[in-house]
This record gives C-alpha cells, structure tokens and sequence, in this order.
C-alpha cells in the first residue's frame, strides 16, 4: 500500500488513480496488461488528454504500436474499436530490453556468454589496406 502512495515507476499513485479515474473514462487495456484512458472533457486544444496506467514498471516502450498511434492522436479510434491490421511478417510488440538479461548483445559482445573473447573475435582496422 505504501508503494502505491508514493512511488510513480511502479505503476500510478493513489493520487493519479483517483484523479484520472474521476475525469476520464476506460477505453482498454493492451496484452501487458496497461490500461489506457481518455477524458470526458476536450482540453483547451479540443483534443481530450489521454493516459496509459502501466502495470508494472512505467516505461514507455511498453506501449505496442497501435496503442501508441491512439494516444499520439494518429488514430482517432482506439484499438478496441479498430484494431490496427497485422502483417504475416510482423513479430509481436516487446519492449526496449536494453539493460536486462533478455538485451541483445551481438556476436563479440564481452556481455555475450558462453563465447570466446580474444584475438579471433576481433579484426583491427588497417589504414591503407
């Protein structure tokens, strides 16, 4: 309960939840689990504020595409109402893993386990050549 009072990165605060949940109305929640608002009322530039409730860590790569077009205005309608066409090709939305186990750490990397790290890992660059 603490956390929930005064910590921000851990989702929103009591506060926050209680003032966005007087002035705005749910539009939908992505498969992570964020939910996502719009207020009732037009702001002073007639477009209506819109939040994201992260569940978990607030960062902002974990907004997928589609959610991410709805609330920079790009869409007018939420992904609940008009979900945005999938490609064959295209893989499902993660978000930036840099600093975690799960970063990409490419061929040569000294992060990169199991790899062998020396002489013919690495090619010196040769002017002239």
């Amino acid at each position: 309960m603490l956390k929930r009072i005064f910590t921000w990165w851990n989702g929103a605060t009591i506060g926050a939840l209680y003032d966005i949940g007087r002035r705005s109305k749910l539009v939908g929640q992505d498969e992570q689990g964020n939910k996502y608002y719009e207020e009732h009322r037009p702001s002073r530039d007639g477009k209506p504020r819109r939040y994201v409730i992260y569940n978990g860590v607030a960062e902002g790569s974990r907004v997928p595409p589609d959610w991410h077009g709805w609330m920079t205005y790009m869409f007018q309608d939420p992904p609940t109402v008009t979900p945005l066409p999938r490609q064959a090709w295209e893989r499902p939305h993660q978000p930036n893993m840099t600093g975690t186990i799960y970063a990409y750490r490419p061929p040569g990397s000294l992060a990169r386990e199991g790899e062998a790290h020396g002489e013919a890992a690495y090619e010196a660059w040769k002017p002239n050549s």
